[in-house]
């Protein structure tokens, strides 16, 4: 999300100039850029004259200290109203209530809200180790009580069963009693969607709402329909008491024009975000982590979290114990290496948490692209275990016939296999005195002159 927003204001920011002091001359023609910036990533217009008007206020006139050059003042201010205009900190869901905590979930048709209901249900699991219980009262598509079903399965939530011939108020109420009666924490309420903003759907849900008294009533929109997201989410805020925003689809959305403009039109905060198709792809909502990220600065923290989270400890302690012992690094634990990858995001989804991603060039972008993971993970599921142990017996009739089973090029399987002995080296390196400081430096040699890829694209070039 937000890379041509992020793309646009990184360049915008670093043509400022001026001496010591920031004057209405000299970031006119910077406000002016921001303000297209804004426009292009698709901004409600009332969000971006706040935003201009705040940063203007506090640039004209501002002191620069002596370390620190206007432009670098600047970029501050921008982050600063950045995070005001997202909320300034996240807000995580109120679940201090008598339990069950119930959470009703409202959204338009097709804006993701079923599967969001699953990707909550997981969250709290897994990082608030609560026991909860989903239930779907959209009696008016039965695919929909299928769907929730089969998600909260592979979830590993449990699913009060309901069926199309009864009311949404008496399922959520049959749902409240088996949830009080079994001890649930949290009873999470998927309703049904529309095409559009009706009335008997208003109606509907207001009524529901009335009934099950909810702690938290989270609106769910689709980010890639831009200002769309905050008038919608408006709609609905005045017909119901919004307790927060969950922004689905963030990784198809390039502009980011819903986040920047949601928390100010409807005054609600976004507490999480969708940022991908899987069940675990949900992350809290960090609006001064978000600005980080727009302005090119990375997110090292969700990084880290992320890494908490995904990382198979156990793996990666025996691989540690398996390298340190002389054993070697081979093509299966190299595999393992791209499956953990991939479920972080991908490399891409990774590089883009990590500061400086806005100033590296397309073509090291490129080599970093995801699908050269998938092809490599393809290449090494095409050879037999004793391939993968010793590729030093892959040779031309084997690089043919594991380039068949892959669908790829035997030059393709070359490049995995010298991209795999030089990660071999640095393993190795690794597992010496000194290993990591041993391996920095390997890793610095092989950085082409201004940063980079190693020669050949590096670890995942092409």
């Amino acid at each position: 999300m937000f890379e041509n927003l992020s793309d646009r204001l990184t360049k915008t920011l670093k043509n400022i100039s001026g001496r010591g002091r920031l004057t209405e001359d000299n970031i006119k023609d910077t406000l002016r850029e921001v303000r297209m910036a804004l426009l292009e990533a698709d901004v409600a217009l009332p969000v971006i004259r706040d935003f201009i008007g705040k940063v203007k206020e506090r640039a004209v006139g501002t002191d620069v200290s002596k370390s620190l050059t206007p432009g670098q003042v600047f970029v501050k201010i921008v982050q600063s109203e950045l995070e005001r205009a997202m909320g300034e900190h996240n807000e995580g869901l109120d679940l201090k209530a008598t339990p069950p905590a119930i959470i009703l979930m409202a959204g338009l048709q097709g804006a993701g809200k079923t599967t969001t209901v699953a990707k909550l249900g997981k969250y709290l699991t897994e990082r608030e180790k609560k026991k909860v219980l989903v239930v779907s009262v959209d009696v008016y598509r039965p695919a929909a009580i299928k769907q929730l079903q089969t998600l909260a399965e592979e979830v590993k939530v449990e699913f009060f069963d309901s069926h199309i011939d009864q009311k949404p108020l008496d399922i959520a109420l049959a749902a409240i009693d088996y949830a009080k009666k079994k001890f649930f924490d949290v009873l999470i309420v998927d309703t049904a969607g529309r095409l559009h903003v009706d009335e008997n759907m208003m109606n509907e849900i207001k009524e529901l709402h009335a009934a099950i008294n909810p702690v938290e009533t989270l609106f769910t929109v689709d980010a890639m329909t831009g200002q769309d997201a905050a008038n919608t989410a408006k709609a609905f805020g005045e017909a119901l008491p919004l307790t927060g925003i969950i922004l689905t689809k963030t990784d198809g959305d390039a502009r980011g024009g819903a986040a920047l403009s949601i928390r100010h039109i409807t005054g609600k905060p976004i507490k999480f975000m969708g940022v991908g198709e899987k069940t675990d792809a949900l992350e809290a909502f960090h609006p001064d982590r978000i600005a980080s990220r727009i302005l090119g600065m990375g997110d090292v923290l969700s990084l880290i979290e992320e890494v908490e989270q995904k990382v198979d400890k156990k793996k990666a302690a025996k691989l540690a114990a398996k390298v340190k012992g002389g054993k070697g690094f081979d093509l299966e634990d190299f595999r393992d290496q791209l499956v953990q990858m991939k479920s972080m995001g991908g490399m891409m989804g990774m590089m883009n948490k990590l500061p400086g991603m806005a100033n590296m060039s397309d073509k090291i972008k490129d080599q970093m692209d995801d699908k050269i993971t998938i092809q490599m993970e393809a290449i090494i599921n095409s050879m037999t275990p004793g391939e993968r142990q010793r590729p030093d017996v892959i040779k031309g009739s084997r690089k043919r016939r594991i380039a068949a089973g892959s669908g790829t090029q035997i030059q393709d399987v070359n490049k995995l296999l010298k991209q795999f002995a030089q990660m071999q080296k640095m393993m190795k390196k690794m597992s010496g005195k000194g290993g990591m400081k041993k391996m920095m430096r390997s890793m610095q040699g092989m950085m082409p002159p201004g940063g980079g890829m190693p020669p050949g694209g590096g670890m995942f070039g092409r």
